[in-house]
């Protein structure tokens, strides 16, 4: 059985909840991207990924508001999440495709502004191609990634 991993376990995305002040019962305010706090995400998505939290705390109950920036040829294998999730592409663009197995050819391009909304538990995986892309993710904590195959984990250091 596979094994969620809590994106805000890692240090880094908890230290970026206090840096903005975002907790999920006060206002934040964005105002440009440049205002947006990037540090490395956590092992349980692929090498190079970047995370902000906006607002709340996605290890915590309550909703939460972050973004995640993929580098180009970026792949986040089949995976599973335990609530709702909702995907907003902010830059660049994403392929997503639903299903517990990988199949690139059944994947739709989400471009700048495009949306998907995901019950939790649905099966499915996120990639870039030759390009960057940088998501936003609101949803309702405790969140994690519960990858399909264990195996895709990048956490488990293969």
């Amino acid at each position: 059985m596979a094994k969620a991993v809590l994106l805000g376990a890692v240090p880094i995305a908890l230290s970026l909840v206090g840096a903005m002040g975002a907790r999920s019962e006060e206002t934040v305010l964005v105002p440009d991207p440049g205002a947006v706090k990037w540090g490395p995400g956590p092992t349980s998505l692929p090498k190079g990924t970047q995370i902000a939290v906006l607002s709340g705390d996605p290890a915590k109950p309550g909703p939460f508001s972050l973004r995640v920036k993929f580098p180009p040829n970026t792949v986040v294998a089949p995976h599973t999440h335990a609530t709702a999730e909702t995907l907003t592409a902010i830059s660049g663009n994403f392929y997503h495709e639903m299903g517990d197995k990988l199949d690139k050819s059944r994947g739709e391009e989400v471009s700048q502004g495009g949306f998907v909304y995901l019950p939790g538990k649905m099966g499915h995986s996120v990639w870039t191609t030759s390009s960057e892309a940088v998501l936003q993710v609101n949803g309702t904590g405790p969140f994690g990634v519960n990858y399909i195959n264990p195996e895709d984990d990048p956490s488990k250091g293969k």
